[in-house]
């Protein structure tokens, strides 16, 4: 672990919960990571990795601290491993708004000045980190995905860019359509520049029609959420993924808004979901 510096570590279910930083090449700047070790990988198993990516304004310790997920990863043997949102520091480029910049790096390898010398999450989150995890930890190369919101966006679109490399992908909330929604337009403009070719490579509903495998699909959507229908519009992907030949369950959720409160409700049906995928 020569390249990883821990940071902290908590003993969790009987397992580890624990932060680490490095110097990623995708980003050029330090980054923060957690991963959470099941007992099952501290007694000398190799585990399968569940990836969780996060929302605007949030690192790594929102979802590790409010989602109750360990629990579930420590019952089902899988290791949870928890990126940041994008690059931090001085050198990485940032904007006022909370929807932009540090904190809101949609995933996506930024082509545009200021962005592109730092914002390359989609690298970051689909080669670099699993190579680091995998060479480092008791795990396996079984894979499988989940986010929230905007990582929900990064879900989507990286497993369905990257056929055979994910068991599953499940999302709460998430932004499926971004080509067409304020936050996302906002964002792509932004990384990617005014190229709708571009755009479409990172949008989850223009992709699902093109898309090779047709891997299982879980969606949790709360009717009561501030977001929803203007910048969530899960029907609309569940739509062209059915159409596709897809196996989508789309769950809207009486009365649930886009917290951590709703995640934390339905945490267990995702890992559940993901288990039966990783065939746990």
């Amino acid at each position: 672990m020569s390249d990883l510096t821990l940071i902290s570590r908590n003993k969790m279910f009987n397992g580890h919960h624990e932060r680490y930083r490095h110097f990623s090449k995708s980003t050029q700047c330090g980054m923060t990571f957690a991963i959470y070790l099941p007992p099952q990988a501290l007694q000398g198993y190799r585990v399968p990795v569940l990836y969780w990516l996060s929302g605007l304004t949030c690192t790594d310790e929102n979802f590790a601290t409010k989602a109750g997920t360990q629990r579930f990863a420590a019952q089902w043997g899988i290791a949870l491993v928890i990126p940041d949102t994008s690059p931090r520091g001085i050198q990485a480029a940032d904007d006022e708004s909370d929807d932009l910049g540090q904190g809101a790096g949609f995933y996506v390898n930024a082509t545009e000045a200021p962005w592109a010398a730092h914002y390359r999450m989609y690298d970051y989150v689909v080669h670099e980190l699993p190579a680091l995890v995998e060479a480092n930890f008791p795990v396996t190369d079984q894979r499988s995905i989940f986010g929230h919101s905007m990582g929900g966006h990064g879900a989507l679109q990286i497993a369905l860019k990257n056929p055979g490399r994910y068991a599953a992908v499940s999302a709460f909330a998430p932004i499926v359509n971004p080509s067409e929604t304020p936050l996302g337009q906002k964002a792509f403009a932004a990384y990617l520049g005014d190229n709708p070719a571009a755009w479409a490579q990172y949008d989850s509903t223009e992709l699902v029609k093109h898309a090779e495998k047709k891997l299982p699909i879980l969606i949790d959507q709360g009717d009561a959420d501030d977001f929803y229908p203007e910048e969530l519009q899960p029907e609309k992907f569940v739509a062209a993924a059915r159409n596709q030949g897809f196996n989508v369950q789309l769950n809207m959720r009486k009365g649930y808004d886009h917290s951590y409160f709703f995640i934390a409700s339905f945490i267990d049906v995702h890992i559940e979901f993901h288990a039966d995928a990783l065939g746990l």
